[in-house]
């Protein structure tokens, strides 16, 4: 499993879910460790009791991804990080295209590992800040077999509560590891060109053709 791929298996700690079908509204004032802790368990506990994730649906996988997992991500602070300098150079037309694609991008990673979930077990490691507006959890996760992986959120509170804008496995921050090939697409062909780039990837992921990374 590639690195980006290792990233986004655990990151399904991210999603709001309970056994069953059922979701919770997000309290506003949950804390951001409280809350990476909570829906970590119910996540990985519904992931890998559920055999139709297990064996690989991919129409319930997206469903899932696309309705319990996502609303816990700022797209478009993650988008724009991964872009970095040049998204204000970006029109607000390619700006939207660029969040869309992106995000399509991941849910695309993200159902690809949903079905790898196993029988991970997440610790919650002392939190980084936590003032008013920044925060990064930290968190072990252990597998069944070799060390434990290092797991951590960077999240910023909004109106809706607090919300996910980077993550990092031991010490590999996911935007950075996309806003290096980014930047050299938008070097070569500029954003249309990375659009494209985007585009293009999502396609052939949806048609069950390579790999998201």
């Amino acid at each position: 499993m590639n690195p980006i791929r290792k990233i986004l298996a655990l990151v399904l700690a991210l999603a709001s879910l309970l056994p069953g079908v059922y979701a919770v509204a997000q309290d506003a004032n949950e804390a951001p460790d409280v809350l990476v802790k909570r829906i970590s368990e119910e996540v990985l506990n519904t992931a890998k009791d559920n055999k139709e994730i297990q064996t690989g649906n991919t129409g319930q996988i997206r469903a899932l991804v696309e309705s319990k997992i996502l609303p816990h991500v700022n797209f478009e602070h993650m988008t724009s990080l991964a872009v970095g300098s040049d998204w204000p150079k970006a029109t607000p037309e390619q700006q939207k295209q660029l969040v869309t694609e992106f995000r399509a991008l991941l849910v695309h990673t993200y159902s690809g590992a949903l079905s790898q979930v196993k029988n991970q077990q997440v610790t919650l490691k002392p939190m980084r800040g936590g003032d008013a507006k920044e925060a990064e959890v930290r968190t072990e996760v252990a597998q069944a077999r070799g060390e434990p992986i290092q797991l951590n959120y960077r999240l910023e509170k909004t109106a809706e509560g607090w919300k996910i804008y980077d993550i990092s496995i031991v010490g590999a921050w996911l935007v950075e590891t996309y806003k290096g090939s980014f930047g050299a697409e938008i070097t070569k062909s500029g954003i249309d060109g990375l659009i494209k780039v985007l585009v293009e990837k999502n396609k052939r992921l949806a048609s069950g053709a390579g790999k998201a990374g």
